[in-house]
């Protein structure tokens, strides 16, 4: 017979708040974009669209709108003609940047690691 073990208050909070993470920055894009915003700072939506090649223009601007409401990243509107839209990280976004260069470290020891 199976006994289930009790977290304590700490694990369950500290698991939460890794499952509250991956919520927020699942899936291929969104990481990416982050990334892209650290490297670049101010950029435009047909910018981002290039430099993450194959996202499609409707995933982009879900994944943007996602990560504006959580306080990421700001979207400006310009009054230009045409209209165009800057998108920019926001100090809180910035926060990500040790993660970001983190996952970035660990993909390139991956794929030498995997490569030999």
């Amino acid at each position: 017979m199976k006994h289930k073990m009790e977290l304590s208050p700490q694990c369950s909070g500290q698991l939460r708040a890794i499952g509250d993470t991956m919520e927020l920055l699942a899936g291929k894009w969104k990481i990416q974009i982050i990334g892209t915003l650290l490297l670049n700072g101010k950029m435009r939506f047909m910018e981002l669209k290039r430099a993450l090649n194959g996202i499609a223009p409707k995933k982009l601007s879900k994944d943007l709108q996602e990560l504006e409401t959580n306080q990421l990243l700001t979207r400006t509107v310009m009054s230009t003609k045409p209209i165009t839209v800057e998108y920019e990280l926001t100090p809180h976004g910035k926060t990500l940047e040790n993660l970001i260069n983190e996952v970035m470290d660990w993909g390139f020891n991956h794929r030498k690691h995997i490569i030999k």
